[in-house]
């Protein structure tokens, strides 16, 4: 599996994002996430504790970002969006809001214009500061791949106590402000067969995706190596069908 090493790292071309200037709070020897997702790039959640010891402090953060938009500008290299991903859940770093506020800062000095994008799992939405600050920025892209407990637990594995019907109600509580992103797959784990892109999840998935309706919605499927195996891809034909239906609900979606 993969982990970055850097907190800054590209531009990287993203399919969802075009030009995409990474950040990573997260430390660079170690995930750390309150999902264990079946399908993430950086492999098993093995750290658990959370411990705020691990990250980056905020003043390395910022030198770190403003060395890189710096230097961007002077080379002239363009950014369409500076995104928050990296080594796990970013909102877990106990100072998101201050790193928050320091890069729009940052970002209106070099690159004035360009969206701020933070990929979270929406764990942390209940805290009022997380939430406040994820209102800041241009693309809060807030995951949500089930909408039942028995599939959240099969595929997000969540290592904190939570609920999806926690994280509904908190996605609610931000009245459509956010882009949704969902990852549809199927496979085996634990010896439970599963697709979350089948007619009965994905029948409920449009009911919730109706109630919230989020402002976009971004549907993709596996694209890199996973920790678990016996995984495999949603047709991208299958991913526009349930894009198109998002759509007759007056909803932009996107397959990707």
């Amino acid at each position: 599996m993969f982990l970055w090493d850097k907190i800054v790292f590209g531009p990287i071309q993203s399919r969802r994002l075009g030009s995409s200037l990474g950040i990573n709070v997260s430390p660079t020897h170690v995930k750390v996430c309150s999902f264990d997702c079946i399908y993430c790039e950086c492999g098993w959640t093995l750290e658990k504790s959370m411990d705020p010891h691990l990250f980056y402090s905020v003043e390395e953060i910022s030198a770190a970002i403003e060395a890189k938009l710096r230097q961007c500008k002077e080379n002239h290299t363009p950014i369409d969006s500076i995104t928050f991903s990296g080594n796990g859940e970013p909102t877990l770093h106990p100072q998101f809001v201050q790193i928050i506020d320091n890069l729009i800062v940052l970002r209106d000095k070099y690159e004035l214009g360009t969206a701020i994008t933070c990929l979270s799992n929406a764990t942390q939405l209940a805290k009022e500061e997380v939430s406040s600050s994820l209102k800041k920025i241009e693309n809060p892209i807030l995951k949500l791949d089930a909408v039942t407990e028995p599939l959240f637990q099969l595929i997000n594995k969540p290592t904190i106590p939570i609920s999806v019907e926690e994280i509904i109600k908190q996605l609610q509580q931000l009245n459509g402000n956010f882009i949704l992103q969902t990852l549809f797959f199927k496979g085996e784990i634990d010896g439970q067969f599963f697709n979350n892109a089948a007619a009965s999840h994905l029948s409920l998935w449009m009911d919730i995706v109706k109630q919230l309706h989020p402002r976009k919605v971004m549907i993709y499927s596996l694209d890199r190596n996973t920790p678990a195996q016996a995984l495999e891809k949603i047709s991208m034909e299958k991913l526009q069908e349930i894009a198109q239906e998002v759509q007759k609900m007056g909803i932009e979606a996107m397959a990707y």
